[in-house]
């Protein structure tokens, strides 16, 4: 006897019902391997700063359009890339993404003079911020409803894992064989995992949904996450409908336009604090008589601290309501960061401070960006957490710019961490605002269900 499958397969649901298959691994790691080594880069100048500062004979003024035009080109590659991922696939977009960051890393390690370096770091970003949104959007697109917060941010930990093995790296290779050391192997490990990406990494079975790119992809995928329900014949779907008109005016039609406005304003306000403190913060800690070394292992606890905070909060936010998790991480990471300052001059006393900062803001950032994935539909998705992820960079942007124009100032260290730890507080009042509006879109759109006819 044989049993006729369903006409209608929704894939969201189909995908959400099914343990996690060897496919769904695979894409996490693949995606934690990307944006560890765009954390790496991303991270480099950081850590490297202190040195070029000392070979170029830089002022903190001069150096800071160097760290700005590296969060430039972040900024660019997630308004650009982004929207070119709905409408060309993400995985096209990584793989082109990767490559150009790894090219762009490795020519700026032949940098002659800030000038040039700045450049090239403006091109390094285009690369680097049309990876990152990306993959979090792949990730979040091939995980359970049940388990996505948890899996999108420990894949996310790549970046914040990369960005300490840039401190790792820094604290060796700089005094070793120079700055421009860790440029080169920020520019060889994408080259190197671009054949993998190639080969392995699997198109997102929800875009192919939505594009129509036929049957035949979407059932070789989904044979591999679910062979119990393949169906040749099936016909295809995504949770809702799509919108018609770019990618970029989708994130504002009504449903979302409120919600996307909180996004970008609370993504500007977390990585104004992070990029600050991640560019700045070794410059600070030498400022208070500690060595070189001793500074950049200091930062690195930020992003250790950024990663066990990211696997933390995933894990309530799959259990409790996500918003007010985070709402209540950034105000913690406004205390702390506030506290560094004060006892900036005891290197235990900071360093734990400073883990604790990244544990709130960074294990914050990260989970803002499982929300963003979940916030947005399959239509629109990777353009909500690029655009999300590029307006964030121009906070990115005051951050690194303000640190130097602090240093000028001559603010007192105390002073600069409590101003700094503000924005972090403000960050998590509107992530709590966004769950309002979530909660109150999900209360009308059932109200609007049940008044249907039939």
């Amino acid at each position: 006897m044989t049993t006729t499958a369903p006409a209608t397969i929704n894939v969201t649901d189909l995908i959400d019902r099914h343990p996690l298959s060897r496919l769904q691994l695979l894409t996490l790691v693949l995606c934690f391997l990307i944006v560890a080594v765009d954390g790496f880069d991303t991270a480099a100048i950081g850590f490297i700063a202190p040195a070029i500062r000392a070979e170029w004979q830089l002022t903190p003024a001069s150096l800071a359009p160097i760290f700005g035009a590296g969060l430039g080109g972040l900024m660019a590659g997630a308004f650009i890339v982004g929207p070119f991922a709905d409408r060309f696939g993400r995985k096209r977009v990584l793989v082109a993404s990767v490559a150009f960051f790894g090219l762009a890393s490795l020519a700026s390690a032949w940098a002659g003079d800030p000038t040039e370096l700045m450049a090239l770091r403006f091109l390094t970003g285009l690369g680097l911020g049309g990876a990152m949104p990306n993959a979090i959007t792949l990730t979040s697109e091939y995980c359970p409803a049940r388990r996505r917060s948890f899996l999108v941010m420990s894949m996310f930990c790549g970046f914040t894992i990369g960005s300490a093995l840039g401190g790792l790296a820094a604290a060796g290779l700089i005094e070793a064989h120079g700055w421009r050391s860790v440029l080169l192997l920020g520019g060889a490990m994408p080259l190197a995992l671009l054949p993998l990406l190639a080969a392995a990494l699997p198109e997102s079975v929800r875009y192919l949904v939505i594009a129509q790119r036929g049957n035949a992809p979407i059932v070789r995928i989904l044979d591999r996450i679910a062979p119990d329900e393949r169906n040749d014949a099936a016909h295809f779907t995504v949770d809702g409908k799509p919108g018609a008109g770019s990618p970029i005016r989708l994130l504002l039609r009504p449903e979302l336009a409120r919600g996307t406005v909180l996004l970008w304003l609370a993504f500007f306000m977390s990585m104004l604090v992070i990029y600050l403190l991640s560019s700045w913060l070794p410059t600070l800690l030498r400022s208070t008589g500690v060595s070189l070394t001793t500074a950049a292992l200091m930062t690195t606890m930020f992003q250790i601290g950024g990663t066990l905070g990211a696997v933390c909060l995933g894990w309530l936010m799959d259990r409790i309501d996500p918003h007010r998790v985070l709402f209540v991480s950034y105000l913690l990471a406004a205390l702390f960061i506030a506290l560094i300052g004060s006892l900036a001059s005891d290197a235990v006393l900071a360093g734990a401070l400073v883990f604790c900062a990244g544990f709130c803001v960074v294990g914050g950032q990260v989970g803002a960006n499982a929300v963003s994935a979940d916030f947005y539909p399959t239509d629109c998705r990777a353009t909500g957490v690029a655009w999300a992820n590029g307006t964030g960079r121009l906070g990115a942007i005051a951050g690194s710019m303000g640190g130097g124009a602090f240093l000028t100032a001559g603010i007192s260290l105390p002073t600069l961490f409590v101003v700094v730890g503000i924005p972090a507080a403000i960050g998590g009042a509107l992530l709590l605002t966004l769950g309002a509006v979530r909660r109150q879109r999900r209360a009308t759109a059932h109200l609007a269900a049940e008044a249907q006819p039939g």
